[in-house]
């Protein structure tokens, strides 16, 4: 018999019990979604943790100082001599508090970061009107501020805020600057906060000295031999004190977030294949009930010269078009659930395409494999005795 007869009949097999074969694609179906759907998550929330740390910088270092004892921070000076270790390009100290922001009936309570003209190139967040901070504001305690996007929305509306004055906890601050559109990140929303002379914010906060310290290295290559510097100038200034600061390297987390997510990814995806070896299952339970049932078939087909390969092929051609087309029908819910995920959800998805064609191809193999032994069982039956068989 040639082969796309064995095909026709085994099309024409399953399409007279449709909702058997439904049932028995549904854990295929079911198992090839999930996949697509668990993974194509977990891309995307790596590649959008990935996208935030490389936006801090891979040639920057994060200082933060929880102190020992009465010693909770940095001088300003202190925080600056930093800048003159070997490697280092540049350094931004920041101090950070909140405060009510407020412009005629309009209030809100906003982030208020203390720092200084470096700020600009370490963090590489420019104006999109008016000017940075200058060092003549941080001298003489200006009371200047740039403001972020969103805050200048929710205070002045579409008029722009350059020039114009607002009070911080009631004390007037001029706006010089209006600050560009930068979004989320992990520290929260870069729109959403206002920016003032780090000497200044030293009396507004009521804070005095440094806790946070952004430092730039000249190249990313000199990182580590940098945090190595760092760590032991800040070991003797808190006298080896435990848990009295952290340099945070974002290249490093960066890796350690990669290989978290790669692991969870792999670890959901495997949850979900249980599903496809239950829907192989399945479709072997049903092959088996069809042979048992379709017994008188075989046998005739057998008694007018059909050979054991060709009974061999109808059943595996039948177990692989059942698996197939629930790999088929599993593609398409798990690419459209990813896609409706990531539009209608704050999720980040980013379809898996490679899980996709792996999925649909896993999915080919089951049927194969649980339906290998049905088929075998069919070809091996003995036409007097398929025939005895009612």
């Amino acid at each position: 018999m040639k082969l796309y007869q064995s095909m026709r009949m085994a099309l024409k097999s399953i399409s007279s019990s449709k909702v058997r074969a439904f049932l028995t694609m549904l854990g295929i179906i079911i198992g090839v979604s999930s996949v697509i759907i668990l993974v194509s998550v977990g891309q995307g929330t790596t590649s959008q943790i990935t996208e935030q740390l490389n936006g801090l910088g891979t040639n920057q270092l994060t200082v933060n100082i929880t102190g020992r004892g009465a010693t909770t921070s940095l001088t300003y000076k202190e925080a600056l001599a930093l800048g003159d270790i070997e490697g280092v390009e540049n350094v931004a100290p920041v101090i950070t508090g909140n405060v009510t922001a407020k412009h005629d009936t309009d209030n809100v309570s906003v982030s208020v970061e203390g720092i200084t003209p470096s700020y600009e190139d370490v963090k590489d967040f420019h104006v999109q009107a008016g000017r940075f901070l200058l060092d003549i504001d941080t001298e003489y305690r200006q009371k200047v501020a740039l403001i972020g996007s969103g805050t200048a929305e929710d205070l002045f509306g579409t008029d722009s805020p350059v020039g114009q004055k607002m009070q911080l906890n009631g004390i007037s601050y001029k706006i010089v600057g209006l600050l560009e559109t930068k979004g989320s990140s992990l520290g929260g929303s870069n729109d959403d906060k206002i920016l003032i002379p780090i000497s200044t914010a030293e009396r507004q906060l009521q804070s005095k000295g440094v806790r946070s310290i952004t430092v730039a290295t000249t190249t990313a290559d000199t990182v580590t031999t940098v945090k190595d510097k760092l760590e032991r100038l800040l070991n003797v200034k808190f006298n080896n004190a435990d848990n009295a600061f952290t340099v945070f390297d974002s290249q490093e987390m960066l890796e350690t977030v990669n290989s978290t997510t790669d692991t969870l990814s792999m670890a959901l995806a495997g949850i979900a294949g249980i599903s496809l070896f239950v829907g192989g299952i399945g479709i072997m339970n049903i092959m088996i009930v069809s042979v048992n049932e379709r017994t008188r078939e075989i046998g005739i087909r057998k008694a007018i010269g059909a050979k054991k390969f060709d009974i061999l092929a109808q059943f595996m051609i039948e177990s692989i078009v059942l698996s197939g087309l629930g790999g088929f029908i599993g593609v398409g819910i798990g690419v459209g659930g990813s896609w409706l995920l990531g539009k209608y959800s704050p999720l980040t998805v980013s379809i898996a395409w490679n899980m996709v064609v792996i999925s649909f191809i896993f999915s080919l193999l089951i049927g194969v494999i649980f339906g290998m032994m049905p088929a075998n069982k069919a070809a091996r039956l003995r036409p007097i005795h398929a025939l005895r068989n009612e």
